[in-house]
């Protein structure tokens, strides 16, 4: 009897239900409509690359303290997806992407299907040179905030207590 192996992005939408981050899959067009049917307001985010759509106006792209304090959803790019985690890789940029991914309460990361990739290894060898060569840094974002050192489970003690990810089909 033979079984048909899980894709790479199987795997990941599978390990994104068990950590509790809803999910929506678009395609570029989509994108925006996606972006607002899941942001509460009032909403920040950091403009996506070319070819990944462009944020809804209801996103405000200034990232500055008052905003981010007032944020309820902070709108990021994804770099890469971790198949085996559910986990998504924020690559730091002066434009805010740390920020606005811990702030608010509830953080959308806008991700390329053709970015997951299925384990720790290959992402880091595939940010390996990007580290190498200009220093950067990056978050990896597993699942909401979490903390148990005060007792009982607690979400958003230290980062979104809710997160969505957008995974952008080709």
């Amino acid at each position: 009897m033979s079984t048909t192996p899980r894709s790479t992005l199987d795997r990941f939408v599978e390990r994104l239900d068990r950590l509790d981050v809803t999910h929506t899959v678009t395609d570029r067009d989509g994108v925006t409509a996606a972006v607002d049917a899941v942001c509460e307001p009032p909403a920040v985010g950091v403009p996506l690359p070319d070819g990944l759509g462009t944020l809804p106006a209801s996103v405000a792209t200034d990232v500055a303290p008052s905003a981010l304090g007032a944020a309820t959803t902070g709108v990021t790019p994804a770099t890469l997806g971790v198949a085996d985690y559910g986990s998504v890789v924020l690559s730091t940029t002066p434009d805010g992407v740390e920020p606005t991914s811990l702030f608010p309460d509830l953080h959308v990361a806008v991700l390329p299907t053709g970015a997951v990739v299925p384990d720790m290894a290959t992402a880091l060898g595939r940010l390996g040179e990007r580290i190498r060569t200009d220093g950067g840094s990056h978050v990896l974002a597993t699942g909401p905030s979490a903390t148990a050192d005060m007792g009982a489970l607690v979400t958003g003690a230290h980062g979104p207590s809710r997160v969505h990810v957008v995974l952008v089909e080709p």
